[in-house]
Formats: C-alpha cells, sequence, structure tokens
C-alpha cells in the first residue's frame, strides 16, 4: 500500500484539476478558495487507503475521495455562516471575505458539485455512493441542528453530546472509508464493518479536538486553545466536569460558562483547572482510547491482510496521540 504522503500528494494534484477558474468568478472563486485553504485532508485520503486496502488501485477512489472534501468544506462555509465566525484555518471566511449571500450560493454550488462527482462511476457504483453520500449529507445536518440546539439548553447529556458528534463529525469520516470500499467492489460486510470502524475513529477524533482545544499545544494547535470555552460550548468536558462535580462547584463552573470577559486568559485557566480537579480531564481521555479501541477492535471481523490491519492501527495510533 502507498504511504499516506504519497496518497496525499496524489490528492492534492487531483485536487489542482478541480480548483481551475471558471466563470462566474464571484460563484467559483469563494469556492476555490475555500477548498485551497488547506486542512489535513484526512477523509479523502482514508477514502484513498481504504480501496487500495480492498484490492482496487487509489486512483479509481480519486474522485470519491474528492467528492467527500468538497462536501466537507461546504458544510464548513455554511457552518462559518451560522456562528458568524471570521476566521477558519487563519484566514478570513467566505462570508467575510466576500459576503453571505455569496458563502449561501458557493456553500449549495459545493454540495451539487460534489453529486456530480461521483458521474465518472458506473452505474452501479454510482447509486451505491449517492445513496451512502445522501444518507451521511443529511446526518451532518442533524448534527449541526443538535449542535446549535444545545447553545441553549441546561440539560445537555453526556449520551446526547456524542450522538451529535457522531452526526456532526464522525458519520463523514465513516462514510469516506466506505466510499473507499465501495469503489473496489468489497463485499456489502467489509463494507459496513470498514464504515464502522471510522466513525468509531471518528468520535475518538474529534473528542481529542475538543480535549486539545482546553490542553493542546498554542503553538502547533492551530486554533486558539480555550476557543470552546470562551464561546461557552458545552463540550464532553464541561458535561463531565458538571457529572463529577460538588453542586458548588458546579455552581462555580456555570456562571463561568454564563459570561464573557473582555479578558477571558482568566476564565481559560480557571475552567481548565476544574476540568482537571473534577477528573474530566481524565475521563474524556479514557474516553477517547474507548473509541479508538472499538474502532480497532472492528477490524478483526475485516478480510484484509494483517499489513493492511496493521497500516489502518498505525493511521488510528498517529491520529489519537497528535498534538495538534
Amino acid at each position: 500500500m502507498q504511504n499516506i504522503q504519497s496518497h496525499h500528494e496524489a490528492f492534492l494534484k487531483h485536487l489542482d484539476t478541480f480548483t481551475k477558474p471558471k466563470e462566474p468568478s464571484t460563484l467559483y472563486d469563494p469556492i476555490n478558495y475555500i477548498i485551497q485553504l488547506g486542512g489535513k485532508r484526512l477523509r479523502p485520503i482514508l477514502t484513498l487507503m481504504t480501496a487500495e486496502i480492498f484490492g482496487s488501485h487509489y486512483t479509481k477512489a480519486l474522485n470519491a475521495a474528492l467528492s467527500v472534501e468538497v462536501f466537507h468544506n461546504f458544510s464548513l462555509v455554511h457552518d462559518d455562516i451560522m456562528d458568524d465566525a471570521p476566521l477558519r484555518r487563519g484566514k478570513e471566511t467566505v462570508h467575510e471575505k466576500w459576503d453571505i449571500n455569496t458563502g449561501i450560493l458557493s456553500g449549495d454550488a459545493m454540495l451539487i458539485m460534489a453529486y456530480q462527482l461521483f458521474e465518472n462511476y458506473d452505474p452501479n457504483t454510482f447509486q451505491n455512493l449517492a445513496k451512502l453520500f445522501s444518507k451521511t449529507a443529511l446526518e451532518v445536518c442533524e448534527g449541526q441542528q443538535y449542535d446549535v440546539d444545545f447553545e441553549t439548553r441546561d440539560d445537555v447529556t453526556i449520551s446526547e453530546y456524542l450522538k451529535m458528534i457522531e452526526y456532526k463529525t464522525a458519520v463523514l469520516v465513516g462514510a469516506a472509508m466506505k466510499m473507499g470500499a465501495i469503489v473496489a467492489n468489497a463485499s456489502e460486510d467489509c463494507q459496513n464493518s470498514i464504515y464502522d470502524f471510522g466513525k468509531n475513529l471518528g468520535i475518538a477524533f474529534q473528542l481529542q479536538d475538543d480535549y486539545l482545544d482546553a490542553f493542546g499545544n498554542p503553538e502547533t494547535f492551530g486554533k486558539q486553545v480555550g476557543g470552546d470555552i470562551i464561546e461557552n460550548k458545552k463540550t464532553y468536558l464541561y458535561l463531565k466536569c458538571l457529572a463529577f462535580s460538588s453542586q458548588n462547584d458546579r455552581k462555580q463552573l456555570e456562571h463561568l460558562y454564563s459570561v464573557n470577559p473582555s479578558d477571558p486568559s482568566e476564565k481559560i485557566e480557571t475552567v481548565k483547572q476544574f476540568f482537571i480537579a473534577s477528573g474530566s480531564a481524565e475521563a474524556t481521555k479514557k474516553e477517547i482510547e474507548n473509541y479508538t479501541k472499538k474502532a480497532f477492535s472492528v477490524l478483526e471481523s475485516i478480510k484484509i491482510s494483517e499489513d493492511n490491519k496493521n497500516a489502518l492501527i498505525a493511521f488510528g495510533n498517529d491520529l489519537m496521540t497528535r498534538n495538534v
């Protein structure tokens, strides 16, 4: 199997063919802008890896991988509008650089373009990819709505939060891997198993992101450390801290999540101390490990070589021990 760097380079080369200037430029320039901003390209790399693991050449999965990446970036454009976010990957968001109407319309076009990429496959593969894509896209919208709903709720449970991140983040990781299996004509059992592997890894990845938001290295994290605390987001860390804390500590934490000081540095440090002292930080690390192990246990039932299983395990371990 090709190494991850080779897959990354091949995908970026394919991406270049997609981001050519088109007219009207006011529609397509924002699309090219967001797609070329960078990012980990985690999902498309997983699509290429999976196709190869199930015996296909990775090049056959390039359009499916590109579809996943275009859809992911579409969701970011619309999420940024909903969040009124000024920055994405350290650069101006689409609606800030242009305007909200441009962000909405360019995002809509990206969703259609993501579907169009399936037209490069035979009818049976097209149907299977499109069916999975539609299901996943709707679940991502449901996850986003849950996330919005949670902002005004004070009774969010751990299970509700896990469902939200499963839909908003993890199902797309699972779908990215299943698309690779579909392109490779893997059995239905293998397709479903690799989807479960990706979904569990996606949940672990998002929990890791929550953890790094509070405890990551500011020089390497790529986002403002403590951003979730500043925005009063009810993450896994926060919900576990409430569950583990005394009534007095819960009141203090809830109060901290109701204020927005002009200098948030003291608030961030105080909340982080609550996370550590309550055992929430350690519990979050254990849950990351739990979902990573769930992902790895799925591999036992998949009929692929030990070398390929080890490659997926190595990828998962690298992902879960990252500090960015």
